[in-house]
């Protein structure tokens, strides 16, 4: 489906929005903080345009300033030739806005969604068959139309709250992180349809957290503080790090020492893993020779990618990327289980059934000590219901299921008492400060007197949770509440931990801290599952299963994954290609 006449689309190069000099503060209490400073920038119709940047650069903020929900403190802002402080009425009529947590009713079908929304719009009930039958087919949602929205899957929900958004086919699409904890298959066909409202003449604002994303858009806006850091087109933020990009191989049990010690040397900006293989950036001026890298490992020139350019730009500013908690390093005791691998986490033919509907069907799975094992799959796969089962919260319905020798369905309490396990969804007391939530779970988990106050004290230091001690974790950026929530999970010294989507929504930044501190628990000898959306991250893991429709499809390193998808004469494929191309076969059988 083509949206229908757009007035921009004989001049695509009109500008959609223009940022003048605009400012923005917020006050809490008695303090006020500036959102905003003296931003300046234009975004044009026929044109998507990304705004990307850490957890509190701004981004949500010039989404409502653009939407005409918030007035600006001072500076002037045009959206499609209008002035939002006098005319706001009129940009909202012209404009569809998709916030990050869109209003759908979960109680409604998608049908009755769909209707409520045109009543909203005062869409006339004439023009509505044709109007549903357009938006039901952009967004494949067809055969779904008697399901209840809280029935639907994350993908499916964000089609959904973009159908109704497009109810009246806008001059101007924003959208604010629409991918956001949606499986790459969804994500895929999601940025499918914004570039068809773009191709229409509809000017796109568009933030994510996935720096992949941004390479799909024309034009950039890179935000940090509140302040326009750099804008231009992706290439255009590539080009400057020509010859500080590179990779060498990084096998076997040490990669994450590896890592952690080649990032941590003079002149390296960022060290992350790809699967079997070490990316590095490097600081302008700086020489690879100069680095003490092991003679054995060859290192080869890597091509420049925009996530390089966000790292190198953000690092700048911030002097250093945070490594995250201070953990002990590995101990040779831990090393000596995880070479042992000793199987900590068993499944046997696992079931699980919600009356008729079987959500895991015949699961094996052997996970080893030490171990960062990663769980992928679209949305409603079944990856959160494994895990949990494994944290003794749902009993199997078959099957045998053991967690560190100890039988699920027979001893689930003992089971919860030696794991740590960090929720999908931020699961912390909002009206309680990051010190009083430490607290609480403290006392959930028996520590009392001096071990309770040194584990507190090291939680807050090791997770720079210091400065946040007494505000309320309601209030904390995203990334922060991460950090707390991890660093409430292991409080008790978990033997494994089970972290379902941790970093969804988190920036880049964040999401680096976040798996220093992964690493280094799984150097002590800690098990590591997680499940997860960002598929770059999945590289991080040691091996990984792939679930599609409750059972698993494919298991194995990332590396034996991608090349068991390699084609004859080809390039070795992304590991997101690669998810795509095994859940679509799966989905064909």
């Amino acid at each position: 489906m083509t949206p229908g006449e757009n007035p921009l689309v004989s001049q695509p190069q009109a500008v959609a929005i223009g940022f003048h000099q605009v400012s923005k503060s917020f006050t809490r209490g008695e303090v006020r903080r500036t959102a905003l400073y003296e931003l300046d920038f234009e975004a044009r119709a026929g044109r998507i345009t990304g705004l990307v940047g850490p957890d509190g650069a701004g981004k949500t903020t010039i989404m409502r300033l653009c939407a005409g929900l918030l007035l600006p403190d001072s500076g002037r802002i045009e959206v499609l030739g209008l002035d939002t402080r006098s005319e706001s009425e009129a940009v909202q009529a012209r404009i569809g806005y998709m916030p990050q947590h869109f209003g759908l009713y979960e109680d409604l079908t998608v049908a009755e969604n769909l209707n409520l929304y045109a009543d909203l719009h005062g869409v006339k009930s004439a023009e509505r068959k044709q109007r549903f039958e357009q938006l039901l087919a952009f967004t494949d949602l067809g055969p779904f139309t008697t399901r209840l929205a809280g029935k639907l899957s994350g993908g499916m929900k964000q089609k959904l709250g973009l159908a109704c958004v497009l109810m009246e086919q806008p001059d101007l699409l924003l959208l604010d992180e629409p991918t956001v904890g949606v499986d790459p298959v969804s994500r895929q066909e999601l940025w499918q349809m914004i570039r068809t409202m773009m191709e229409a003449g509809a000017g796109v604002l568009v933030s994510t957290a996935y720096l992949e994303e941004a390479e799909r858009c024309d034009d950039v806006l890179l935000l940090s503080d509140g302040e326009l850091l750099a804008s231009g087109r992706p290439a255009e933020f590539r080009a400057g790090l020509k010859g500080r990009t590179f990779s060498l191989p990084a096998i076997g049990a040490q990669r994450r020492q590896l890592q952690e010690r080649l990032r941590r040397q003079p002149g390296v900006i960022d060290a992350v893993l790809q699967g079997s293989r070490l990316r590095l950036l490097l600081e302008e001026g700086r020489r690879i020779d100069e680095l003490q890298i092991p003679d054995a490992l060859a290192v080869t020139a890597a091509t420049p990618r925009f996530e390089d350019a966000f790292i190198d730009l953000l690092a700048s500013k911030q002097s250093a990327i945070p490594s995250g908690a201070v953990a002990e390093p590995p101990t040779v005791a831990a090393e000596m289980a995880i070479e042992k691998k000793t199987e900590v986490i068993s499944l046997v033919k696992v079931r699980r059934c919600f009356g008729e509907f079987v959500a895991v069907r015949d699961v094996d799975l052997s996970i080893h000590r030490g171990e960062i094992f990663g769980l992928l799959g679209p949305n409603g796969a079944g990856k959160s219901t494994v895990i949990r089962m494994l944290c003794g919260l749902l009993p199997p319905s078959a099957g045998r299921a053991t967690v560190l020798g100890l039988d699920l369905l027979r001893a689930p309490v003992a089971v919860r008492g030696r794991i740590g396990y960090m929720s999908q969804r931020f699961a912390l007391y909002r009206q309680l400060s990051v010190r009083q939530n430490l607290q609480f779970f403290a006392g959930a988990y028996g520590l009392r007197g001096g071990e309770r106050s040194v584990r507190l004290d090291q939680a807050l230091a090791g997770y720079g949770l210091e400065p946040y001690a007494d505000t309320l974790s309601g209030n904390l950026p995203l990334g922060f509440q991460q950090r707390l929530a991890l660093a409430c999970a292991l409080l008790h010294d978990p033997e494994i931990v089970f972290l379902d989507e941790p970093t969804s929504g988190v920036d880049p930044i964040a999401r680096r801290a976040f798996w220093s501190q992964i690493n280094a628990l799984a150097g002590r000898g800690v098990t590591v599952l997680v499940t997860t959306h960002f598929i770059q991250e999945a590289e991080y893991c040691d091996r990984l299963a792939i679930m599609y429709e409750g059972r698993v499809i494919a298991e194995d390193t990332p590396e034996r994954l991608k090349a068991g998808c390699q084609r004859e004469g080809e390039a070795m494929p992304g590991l997101e290609e690669v998810f795509v191309q095994l859940v679509e076969q799966a989905g064909q059988v």
